[in-house]
């Protein structure tokens, strides 16, 4: 095995090429002098050295493989060793080889020949890491219990994806967006966003951390205000929506409710509400961190709010056609789209017999009660109120329970 201070070939032929120069311009004496330094340093014959230093440095090609010098026996012998030792890196195991191999030939659970017991004393570090690199595509070194109990979750729940041309109210696109600014450490403000595809309805409630307790709660909000039934939750793949409380939530609470997901690294899955992320949160909070309980009331009573005013007032457009047109010589196939007349959310609602009647009527009467230029207003005002208020480094002590509550509820208005 080499040590620290012998050559490797690279660093041989490196020293070689330095010196070629001056051996070739020295005369008889100082030609000697240069081979008998040289083969001080390079350990290499003096024969071998002038054949290198007169012919050519660079390195060439084997014309054939070399030999395997470590048949399967060591190999096999490696694997029962190398899972003795909790499959540890080659640097730690290649020198106590040896001695376990006998320790597990003294307890019956190895048989080796003295051939490979020799060659288990002499292997090289490289060669094991080589092997080990076989061994571990089979070899599991820890049971991942917890993945697989997720993974159990996941798997009763269908990838798919929401159908654009879906008429149906009720399938809501949802996702949660962080607000934990530059870095995203301990408790921080979330706010879970869900958008009807049929009718661009939109909801936006703020939740301070992503435990279950907490999403409940946001969901709770939510659905306490929807006029209309929701028939189909699809978020992505996060432990946040899939977690055995928040199934259970789904099934026992609020029934009758659809789960599907996402597939994952796929955010045109989620295209609708990826899209609000950006023009119904990202604009107006940006990426700055929020993480005390008064900044989450207070943006939850911005998202009341909001709630008016894009649901009752922003006109949104819908996918009605997508055509392929075919390439030309001067241009690339391409999905020409062709969109409805802009309506607000609720008037799509409306058109459809998914609306309670009550609830359709109490709406109608908020929106020609609501003058939408102050309740912009109002949004921007709530907004910079936002900004004032303190974080969570200020120290206050909260009470969680009754912040809980108060994200559950929304306000009566609203109701």
């Amino acid at each position: 095995m080499p040590n620290e201070t012998t050559m490797t070939i690279d660093e041989r032929h490196k020293y070689l090429l330095i010196m070629r120069q001056r051996y070739v311009l020295a005369n008889r004496p100082v030609r000697s002098q240069l081979l008998d330094e040289m083969t001080q340093v390079t350990a290499m014959h003096r024969k071998s050295l002038i054949r290198l230093l007169t012919g050519a440095l660079t390195r060439q090609p084997r014309t054939h493989e070399r030999a395997r010098t470590y048949g399967a026996p060591v190999e096999a012998a490696l694997r029962v060793i190398a899972e003795s030792f909790d499959y540890l890196c080659a640097e730690r195991l290649t020198p106590n080889l040896g001695w376990m191999a006998r320790q597990l030939v003294q307890h019956g659970e190895l048989t080796v020949a003295d051939e490979v017991m020799a060659q288990l004393e002499v292997i090289s570090i490289s060669t094991v890491q080589r092997l080990l690199d076989h061994i571990r595509q089979d070899e599991r070194r820890l049971p991942q219990k917890g993945p697989e109990r997720a993974n159990q979750i996941l798997r009763a729940v269908p990838m798919t994806r929401i159908a654009w041309e879906l008429a149906e109210p009720g399938h809501f696109e949802t996702d949660l967006v962080h607000h934990g600014g530059r870095e995203a450490r301990g408790e921080y403000v979330h706010t879970l966003q869900m958008i009807d595809v049929a009718t661009g309805w939109s909801e936006r409630m703020a939740v301070l951390g992503r435990g279950y307790a907490g999403m409940q709660a946001a969901f709770r909000r939510g659905l306490a205000r929807l006029p209309f039934t929701v028939r189909e939750i699809h978020p992505d793949n996060g432990s946040e929506f899939f977690n055995q409380h928040l199934l259970r939530f789904w099934r026992e609470v609020v029934s009758g409710v659809h789960l599907s997901r996402s597939r994952p690294y796929q955010k045109n899955d989620n295209r609708n509400v990826e899209q609000k992320n950006s023009s119904l949160v990202r604009a107006y909070l940006g990426f700055a961190r929020l993480d005390s309980g008064a900044q989450t009331l207070a943006l939850n009573e911005l998202y009341d709010q909001m709630w008016l005013y894009y649901n009752l007032f922003q006109p949104v457009l819908h996918l009605v056609e997508k055509t392929l047109v075919v390439a030309t010589a001067d241009d690339r196939p391409h999905v020409q789209r062709r969109y409805d007349a802009a309506q607000t959310p609720f008037e799509r609602l409306c058109a459809t017999p998914a609306i309670l009647p009550d609830r359709r009527i109490k709406l109608e009467r908020l929106r020609d009660a609501t003058n939408p230029r102050r309740l912009r207003r109002d949004i921007y005002d709530r907004l910079a109120q936002l900004w004032t208020l303190p974080g969570a480094t200020a120290g206050v002590v909260e009470d969680v329970s009754a912040l809980l509550t108060a994200i559950a509820q929304p306000a009566a208005a609203l109701l």
